[in-house]
């Protein structure tokens, strides 16, 4: 048996990158203090209490849900609502879904479903036949965050709390390193500035590790719907899980020092980036720089396709 560095109990986990062996009474506190510390640093509670909270059914959302409702449910002014976006993907999100709305009707959080099909007039399902030269992810990126800004400013928010852990934050900057664009990684969560229409990210499990999160949330018996969504494996960003997590593995800490070097040269690369006056799209009223927004062009050019091929039938 290992011992927990702290008690001497029996560990349920090594932390590879502080050399702590933790039992689960001393994991759950160190998972939560990280948790509070984001939150401290990323919402001031005393000006946002109306938080939305994008669940997919999955560990890590799940994990930002429960973890929220564990900090701030207490205070009677803040108000948690959780919004799902259903993408249209047949056996994939409906159970999902399910386990979503079974942790929101146990630690009573509304529960709000927004659809592909409603916002967009596709599913993934549909838009996959016609994605390529695209892969399908680069579609559901797009009208996902459409989707959860719709629903949040409908809802009346002040924030979106997402479920993007250290291994997806890693992946997102040395992405955007590697492609060179220093938009987008400026633009990153969580959102320091405002921009009118849309509503700004937070990200609390921004520094713990994939691992930890589903381990924290099984030790804890929280729902959620472990699987891998089939269009996943034609994603870009496989391919840098891939090469972050080994060298994790041969350097241990290389996801947090990543993390801490980008918000150690936010401020220098922010200045750069001086965004105009949005305009509100034509078609949506969603804002974007443009006339039409990425996600309506995006949603024109599929819809095309496929009258090109039904009328070919």
């Amino acid at each position: 048996m290992v011992s927990c560095s702290r008690c001497g109990k029996e560990a349920v986990t090594f932390i590879r990158y502080s050399g702590a062996h933790l039992c689960k009474k001393h994991f759950n506190i160190f998972f939560l203090k990280r948790i509070r510390k984001e939150i401290r640093w990323q919402v001031d509670i005393r000006q946002k209490k109306n938080i939305a909270v994008a669940v997919s059914g999955g560990k890590d959302s799940a994990a930002v849900l429960w973890s929220l409702k564990e900090i701030l449910g207490k205070n009677p002014e803040i108000r948690l609502t959780a919004v799902t976006v259903d993408e249209g993907v047949e056996g994939y999100r409906p159970p999902s879904i399910s386990a979503a709305s079974k942790l929101c009707e146990m630690i009573d959080v509304p529960h709000e479903i927004i659809s592909f099909a409603e916002v967009v007039g596709l599913t993934m399902d549909e838009t996959s036949r016609v994605a390529e030269p695209l892969t399908p992810c680069s579609y559901c990126g797009v009208w996902r965050k459409k989707c959860l800004n719709q629903r949040a400013l409908e809802l009346g928010a002040d924030v979106l709390a997402t479920g993007h852990n250290l291994d997806d934050m890693a992946q997102s900057i040395a992405m955007n390193v590697f492609n060179g664009d220093v938009k987008r990684l400026i633009r990153m969560g969580p959102h320091r500035r405002v921009l009118p229409g849309l509503v700004p990210r937070i990200m609390p499990l921004r520094t713990i590790p994939e691992k930890e999160t589903y381990l924290w949330a099984y030790l804890n018996d929280i729902p959620f719907k472990d699987s891998v969504c089939p269009y996943a494996a034609t994603a870009h960003r496989g391919l840098f899980r891939e090469i972050i997590n080994k060298i994790e593995k041969n350097t241990p800490g290389t996801r947090h020092r990543l993390l801490g070097s980008y918000d150690e040269i936010y401020e220098c690369m922010a200045g750069k980036d001086k965004p105009g006056e949005l305009n509100r799209c034509k078609r949506c009223d969603q804002p974007t720089s443009g006339e039409t927004c990425k996600a309506c062009e995006m949603e024109i050019g599929v819809k095309e396709r496929l009258l090109e091929i039904e009328e070919s039938l």
